[in-house]
């Protein structure tokens, strides 16, 4: 799969709000904060918000179009297995200003729907997903920088938009950098409670929603949701959705 360049986008977010670890208190959030996180960005992927998409042909109702809205973000990455380079791209794309600050044991809901092909499922497995990756203060050790990172469960119904995917209660978690060590690492992963428990004065840095290091993919996200607020990707910008 060949990419041309990495598109990066800096989204508007309709109207101001405040929040706690949903983007902390105190700060309304801007119209520039969103977008893609490019010193998390290797090789030349795509992550750019989009209209759609709609379908695939023969899907109706809810499955054929955005949760929210028209749009969503679309996202491309690269397996260049064949690169004397560690193989495959990586992007990120989400908020290095608004969620700043905020303490990791205040997050409750996370989670969000995604545009799952059969291409993707069939390149690696059906848990060949996109994550949502949390870069924080894990207040542990002297290393102030770690990335708490969301394994989805697998997504077997392809070619369409899937329901809301549970971060908090499905899929597994890790915690880079090895601080928890044996305890929530890549090669053996937890649940979410788990590890938020054990970062007791964690902070956030940033939220982003990203894919890779690992095989390729090509689909698309939206309705990320982060406590209070579903984030609603849409080609003109970023838009948040109070739930309730």
């Amino acid at each position: 799969m060949a990419v041309a360049l990495a598109t990066i986008v800096t989204s508007a977010l309709t109207g101001s709000l405040s929040a706690v670890a949903d983007g902390h208190s105190g700060n309304s959030i801007g119209s520039d904060h969103w977008g893609v996180i490019t010193r998390n960005t290797i090789g030349s992927p795509v992550a750019v918000l989009r209209d759609g998409p709609f379908g695939s042909f023969g899907v109706t109702g809810s499955a054929s179009r955005p949760p929210y809205g028209n749009g969503s973000l679309g996202i491309e990455v690269a397996d260049d297995s064949t690169s004397l380079n560690p193989p495959s791209e990586k992007v990120d794309f989400g908020n290095e200003v608004d969620f700043y600050g905020g303490r990791v044991r205040d997050l409750t809901a996370l989670g969000f729907h995604v545009f799952q092909t059969q291409e993707n499922v069939d390149f690696a497995n059906a848990r060949n997903l996109p994550n949502i990756k949390i870069e924080i203060n894990p207040r542990l050790t002297a290393d102030p920088y770690s990335t708490m990172v969301w394994l989805p469960p697998a997504v077997t119904q392809t070619n369409r938009w899937s329901g809301p995917l549970n971060a908090v209660t499905t899929g597994e978690w890790f915690l880079s950098g090895g601080e928890l060590t044996p305890l929530c690492t890549q090669s053996s992963p937890c649940d979410f409670m788990t590890l938020r428990n054990a970062l007791p004065q964690a902070t956030i840095y940033s939220v982003a929603v990203g894919k890779g290091r690992d095989n390729l993919w090509a689909g698309a996200v939206d309705g990320l949701r982060v406590n209070r607020y579903v984030y609603d990707f849409e080609a003109d910008g970023v838009r948040a959705r109070r739930v309730g």
